[in-house]
């Protein structure tokens, strides 16, 4: 589709990336209407004493004691103030400028951009590093960053509307907004998918690895590995108390240990302690550093087609099978997400691109653009 968001099921060619880009510019002068001046004229008397009458009730009643200070003992009590404020958010930035440098260097991005606001005033804005490398670009605060996976939540805001209209049901199955998704089942039981359940990664939709084996095998030694770990840590946490406890829990593990099923080797639970905190170990490094992900090398993760539709992009998984019971486990799923960007469609009876594109204009977000290679997007990072 040549000028419709891709919808959200991958990263790559059907990635959910919407670029925050550069607002147009906006006449914000001009002149009055002669309605206007007439109405400025006739009620400037009563505008002049509402304003002062105000003004001398805020000044009265809303400063309290400050407000019977001379001038002459509140002004230098203010300006004091102000520069250790100002003073706390320089030492504030400076820590996280440190802190996003050292991000960046870790992760290995080229470049990143921070904005943060408090109370909603923005107090600080910058960009490290490189927007494009080749061409030797620095990043800033208008750079247009890929944002990819941030369009969930996006999506999350749309259909948060949507329930509040009363248009979606989300404990309803997911068949009455899309009746086209065919109706599921899991080891011979027929189950229901809703939208909560999508919302939640609870559906046992795969994500990018196809395989349902090799993605209960992963899931299973994540498990073991944490419980391993969390064992490990516990005494530790509790201190002397914990050697009786440790006592107890250890022969239990061995029983549990899949392992040692029908076997009683403590020589052999040691050795897959040890395998399965070094696997626990690398998916923590992989986790860090994206370009270890193994979702990198799946080729759907690079797919380039383009689809009409929301809809019709549900062809890429629809007709595989659940890797487990809908809201029995968890498993983050993108393309769970681009079943969910179809019920949206359906419930609004509108294209998922102009909705979104409408409800960021009614939320002031004009900087937020669909990624899309044929459109000129000003600052964007390469």
């Amino acid at each position: 589709m040549s000028r419709f968001w891709k919808p959200l099921a991958g990263r790559r060619g059907l990635g959910p990336a919407w670029r925050p880009h550069r607002a147009p510019l906006r006449l914000l002068g001009g002149a009055r209407p002669p309605w206007a001046l007439g109405s400025a004229r006739r009620l400037g008397l009563g505008l002049g004493l509402g304003l002062g009458l105000g003004l001398g009730l805020a000044l009265t009643l809303g400063l309290g004691e400050r407000s019977w200070m001379p001038q002459s003992e509140c002004q230098p009590e203010e300006e004091e103030q102000q520069k250790e404020a100002s003073g706390a958010l320089a030492s504030a930035r400076e820590r996280g400028r440190d802190l996003l440098q050292r991000i960046k260097d870790e992760v290995g991005a080229p470049g990143i951009v921070v904005g943060v606001a408090v109370d909603g005033k923005e107090v600080w804005s910058e960009g490290l590093g490189y927007a494009d490398v080749e061409n030797r670009v620095l990043c800033k605060p208008e750079t247009v960053m890929r944002i990819a996976s941030i369009s969930k939540p996006l999506t999350m805001t749309a259909i948060a509307k949507l329930w509040e209209d009363g248009k979606l049901d989300i404990d309803a199955p997911v068949q009455k907004y899309v009746p086209d998704f065919p109706e599921k089942e899991y080891e011979g039981e027929k189950v229901t998918i809703t939208t909560r359940l999508l919302l939640s990664h609870l559906s046992g939709i795969r994500h990018y690895e196809k395989d349902v084996k090799k993605v209960k095998e992963q899931k299973e030694k994540e498990k073991k590995a944490l419980r391993l770990v969390k064992e490990e840590v516990e005494p530790k946490v509790s201190g002397q108390g914990s050697k009786e406890k440790r006592h107890t829990e250890k022969p239990k593990e061995k029983l549990e240990g899949p392992e040692l099923r029908g076997e009683g080797d403590s020589g052999k639970q040691e050795t897959s302690t040890k395998s399965d905190s070094n696997e626990y170990e690398a998916s923590v490094k992989n986790k860090k550093n994206p370009q270890n992900k193994r979702e990198f090398e799946h080729e759907e993760y690079y797919i380039k087609e383009k689809f009409e539709n929301v809809s019709k992009a549900l062809k890429l998984f629809k007709n595989d099978p659940l890797v487990f019971k809908p809201g029995s486990q968890f498993l983050y799923s993108t393309h769970a997400w681009t079943l969910l960007s179809a019920v949206v469609e359906r419930a609004a009876e509108q294209n998922f691109l102009p909705l979104m594109m409408k409800l960021f204009r009614d939320l002031d977000m004009l900087r937020t653009v669909p990624d899309e290679h044929e459109p000129i997007v000003y600052n964007r990072s390469r």
